[in-house]
Order: C-alpha cells, then structure tokens, then sequence
C-alpha cells in the first residue's frame, strides 16, 4: 500500500532529535521512501504464517501450521530485553518455550551499556524476566565470539558471534517486532545478526566493517552488514532455523531502551516463516497499511529502514515476496 510521504517530512527535525535517543545513534541520511505491499498469490514464493491471535494459543497455532522439525537441542533466541522495555513476557511465550524437549534461551552481551553489558548482569536481567524458570539461559558470548565468513557481502567479510553459537543444532528465532532508534525497525534480521553477534561482534556490525565507531558511521553501512552478518548465521546453520515475529506492544522503540515510548498503535499479530526477509517485509507491509502506524512508520523512513531489506535480498538472504497465509481461515 502506497503512503504519502508528507507526514515523513513534516517530521524530519523530530526524527533528527530522535538519533540522540534509546540504544545510540549513527548519522543517518534521514530519506523518506514509499513502501508497497510485496504480498502476492504466487505459490513459489516465502510462506508467511500469520495469526491475529496474540496469545500462547496464536504462537502455537503459527508454529505448527510450518509443521517444521527441529533437532534435539535447539536455541529459541530472542531479546533479553532492558528492565521496562517490551520484552516478550513468559506468559506469553512459555508455554511455547516449554514444548520443545530441551530447550535454550540464548542471547549475546550489548556493546552499548546498561544492564546486560556484562554476563553476570545479564543472566540476572534474564533471571528478573522470568526466563530462567521457563529454559536454560545461554549468554553465548560469555566465553568470547567465533568467526563466520561473509560471503557476498559489501562491507563484512567477517562476523563475530557469540562462541557458544555452534553449540546448538536448531535455531527458533523468536522476536518481539517494534521500531528501532538506530535500525528504523527490528525483528528477525535484526535477531540474527545484532542479536546473535558477540558484543565485539555488534560493534563490527554497526560501524559497517570499519572498525570505527558504532554510533557515527555511514548509515546505509550498518543497514547492510545486519543483512550481510544475517546471512552469515544462515549460511551455517544451512536451513536449521525459523522465524516468528510477535507485533504486540509496537513501540517506536526497541526492547534495548529500557523506557520505550508508549506504544500509539493496535497490536496486529503473529508471524512466521522459514525467511527473514519475507517476514520481516509481511511485517513491514501490515504496518504501513494500519490506520494508526503512522508513528511506526516514521521511525522506520527517518533511518532508511528498508534498506536493511533491500540488501537482504539483493544478497540472497531471502525474499521481499511473500504469501500471507492466515492460519485462523
């Protein structure tokens, strides 16, 4: 669905004082785009599950309508989450958590402070959420990063995740969709590579490859190493892994602010697929055609957001194209 850009730029000076708010900010070329629905009848194209039920019921449902089958040890990675940020809460997603056989919660340290910079912080963080009673809790790169190959990429040849990464033989990636200070959005992209990544890892990704600084680089950079870095994680896990994407409580901020702006628009849903890409831009689509997005897709225009998709697929990480499948019909 198209959606005139005069709101975007009415509000360019606020999306300026933006850059100096939640996780940091790069400089951003603060451009305004037009997004249109990449959702299409084509049956060759990514499955998107969907349910509007956002519930455990509605995550179970999207789950088994991929009928898909993880080994024996697998990850569910997600967001930790600041304290007071919109962290995926366990009554929503424990029961989820707690059907698979021997489940880990994994998670890597930030680069940018607060309250799980450190290990020891962090499995306390993950301890006060409720994530330690419902699954082991991995910190992966307590113990430091292993390298991945970038192949394909513009700006990495290298990624650093966490050095428990190759410890697992499924990965469940399970994130909370919302706006993004830096990125514009986040959800799975963002999950596998800013998510994944070691805390030296996150620094590589954000300052593009160059190893300067992670808040005053090139823009369009950092959009791209998150596809390039994702694409390093699915490169070697060679199609051991999933995505849902839960769009509830969508803030214009992430789960690493822990004071979020209130969330001004309706929860939507839950999705999922085998493609990042093509969940990523069903969620995208769903947000520029809600009524009340329009603070959503502010945030996701003033970073150049879609962006991260455009490489994402230019590289082979996955498809813009989709196929809605509603599992409530």
């Amino acid at each position: 669905m198209k959606r005139k850009n005069a709101a975007a730029l009415l509000s360019l000076a606020a999306a300026l004082m933006l850059l100096l708010a939640g996780c940091g900010q790069n400089e951003t070329s603060v451009q305004t785009q037009t997004n249109e629905s990449y959702s299409t009848d084509n049956d060759s194209a990514p499955a998107v599950y969907m349910t509007e039920d956002v519930s455990p019921q509605g995550l179970m449902a999207v789950y088994e309508a991929m009928e898909a089958s993880p080994g024996e040890n697998p990850a569910i990675k997600l967001s930790t989450g600041e304290p007071g940020s919109n962290y995926l809460r366990t009554d929503l997603i424990g029961s989820f958590v707690q059907s698979f056989e021997n489940p880990t919660i994994v998670e890597c340290n930030t680069a940018y402070g607060g309250s799980r910079a450190s290990t020891a912080m962090h499995y306390q963080v993950a301890e006060d959420h409720g994530y330690t009673e419902i699954a082991d809790v991995d910190i992966m790169d307590e113990n430091g990063s292993m390298t991945l190959p970038v192949r394909g990429g513009d700006n990495l040849t290298e990624n650093y995740v966490g050095a428990n990464f190759a410890n697992y033989d499924y990965y469940i990636v399970l994130s909370h969709f919302k706006g993004h200070s830096m990125a514009g959005y986040g959800g799975a992209i963002k999950n596998i590579s800013i998510g994944i990544a070691s805390s030296e890892g996150k620094e590589h990704i954000h300052s593009g490859g160059t190893g300067g600084s992670m808040w005053d680089g090139d823009q369009d950079a950092f959009l791209e190493s998150m596809a390039e870095a994702g694409k390093s994680v699915v490169d070697y896990l060679d199609g051991n892994i999933l995505y849902i994407n839960v769009m509830n409580r969508l803030s214009v901020d992430c789960d690493c602010d822990g004071s979020p702006a209130e969330p001004d628009m309706h929860d939507i849903g839950i999705l999922a697929s085998f493609d990042p890409v093509a969940v990523d831009q069903a969620c995208v689509d769903l947000v520029y055609e809600a009524e009340d997005g329009d603070s959503l897709v502010e945030r996701v225009e003033s970073r150049n957001g879609l962006h991260t998709l455009e490489q994402a697929e230019k590289i082979g990480l996955g498809s813009r194209s989709y196929n809605l499948v509603n599992v409530n019909d």
